[in-house]
C-alpha cells in the first residue's frame, strides 16, 4: 500500500503541462513586484519606511534580514540599491529573463526589503514571497518570454514543464482563503450573528480610500455580502477540487459531474474577483488584491488558455 502511494505521488509530481498558465502567473507576479516597490517609490516613502531612524527613517529597525545586515544595515544607500535591484527583478520576471535565477534573486531582495520594517507591511508580503518561491520551482519562463522568442522565434512556443508548481499555487490560494474564513468566528461574521463585519470594516478610517459613511444606506446588502464572504472562504478548501474535476472530466463520479455542469470553479472565481475589485476600489490594503488575483490565472488549465488566446486577437507567434 505504501509503495503504491509513493508511486502515485511520484507520478503526480512528474506530470507535465504546457507552460502557458505558469508563464501568465510569472508575468502577473512580476507586475506585483513592481506594484509593491514602485508604490512606495512614487510616494517618496523609501527613506521613511525602509531606512533606519538613525538615517532619517520612521523608527529604529532591529532584527534586520541577514542580507541587509551583511550589506551594512538599513542605510539610504543600501535600501535604495536593493529597491532598484527589486524593480529590475520585477521587469525581468515580466520579460521572462533569467528564469529561476531571477525568481530566486527577487525572492531574496524583495523579501528582505518588505521584512525590514514590521510596521510597514502586511500578510500580503508573505504571499508575495510564497509566489516568488513557486516561480523558482516553475518553468514558466519557457514561453511568453524574451528568451523563448530568441531561442524559438516565437513568443508563445509550446513548452512542456512540470505541473506541480501550478497545483501548489492553487492550493496556496485555497489555503489562504480557507484559513482566513475559519478564523472568522465572531458574531459579526458567523451565520446567525449580526453579519455586520464588512460594514464596520468599510468604516475603518485607516483603510478607507475615501469616506464610506454612505454605505449605511446599503447596510442590508453589506450583511448579505458578509454571509457570502464567510461561506465562500470557509468552503474555499474545496475550490482546488473543482479545478481538478475540470481537468479530469472523463472520470466517473456524481460530484465531479455536478461541479463541471454548474461550473463551480468559475462560481468560486467570480465571487473572489468581485470581492477583490470592491476591496481595491474602496480600501488601502497595499498590493493584496492584485497579488491574490494573480493566482487566479492558474485556475484555467494551460490548454484552456491556449484555446482562448488563439481565438482572441493575440497571435501565438
Amino acid at each position: 500500500m505504501i509503495g503504491r502511494a509513493v508511486q502515485r505521488f511520484v507520478t503526480a509530481c512528474s506530470a507535465t503541462e504546457d507552460a502557458t498558465a505558469q508563464a501568465l502567473f510569472r508575468i502577473a507576479i512580476g507586475l506585483c513586484v513592481l506594484f509593491t516597490l514602485l508604490d512606495v517609490v512614487f510616494a517618496g516613502l523609501v527613506d521613511v519606511l525602509w531606512v533606519d531612524q538613525a538615517y532619517g527613517g520612521m523608527r529604529p529597525l532591529k532584527g534586520l534580514p541577514w542580507l541587509i545586515e551583511w550589506l551594512g544595515g538599513a542605510t539610504p544607500e543600501v535600501m535604495h540599491a536593493l529597491v532598484a535591484l527589486g524593480v529590475l527583478g520585477g521587469v525581468f520576471l515580466v520579460l521572462g529573463i533569467g528564469g529561476r535565477v531571477t525568481a530566486m534573486l527577487s525572492l531574496l531582495v524583495v523579501g528582505s526589503i518588505v521584512d525590514v520594517n514590521g510596521h510597514a507591511g502586511g500578510s500580503y508580503d508573505e504571499l508575495l514571497s510564497n509566489a516568488l518561491w513557486l516561480l523558482v520551482l516553475s518553468g514558466g519562463h519557457k514561453t511568453l518570454s524574451v528568451p523563448a522568442k530568441l531561442s524559438t522565434g516565437s513568443w508563445w512556443p509550446e513548452a512542456p514543464i512540470y505541473a506541480f508548481p501550478r497545483w501548489l499555487a492553487i492550493w496556496q490560494l485555497c489555503l489562504m482563503y480557507g484559513t482566513t474564513g475559519l478564523q472568522k468566528v465572531s458574531t459579526y461574521w458567523v451565520p446567525g450573528g449580526e453579519s455586520s463585519a464588512l460594514y464596520y470594516i468599510m468604516q475603518q478610517p485607516t483603510w478607507q480610500r475615501a469616506d464610506m459613511s454612505w454605505v449605511a444606506q446599503f447596510y442590508t446588502l453589506t450583511q448579505a455580502a458578509t454571509l457570502i464572504t464567510w461561506f465562500w472562504e470557509v468552503f474555499a478548501f474545496f475550490w482546488i477540487l473543482t479545478v481538478w474535476y475540470a481537468a479530469t472530466p472523463d472520470r466517473p463520479g456524481r460530484l465531479r459531474s455536478l461541479s463541471n455542469r454548474l461550473q463551480l470553479r468559475w462560481v468560486f472565481a467570480a465571487i473572489g474577483i468581485g470581492m477583490h475589485l470592491v476591496i481595491f476600489a474602496t480600501m488601502e490594503v497595499g498590493p493584496f488584491s492584485p497579488l491574490s488575483l494573480s493566482f487566479y490565472v492558474l485556475l484555467a488549465h494551460p490548454w484552456e488558455w491556449r484555446r482562448w488566446l488563439t481565438r482572441s486577437t493575440m497571435s501565438p507567434a
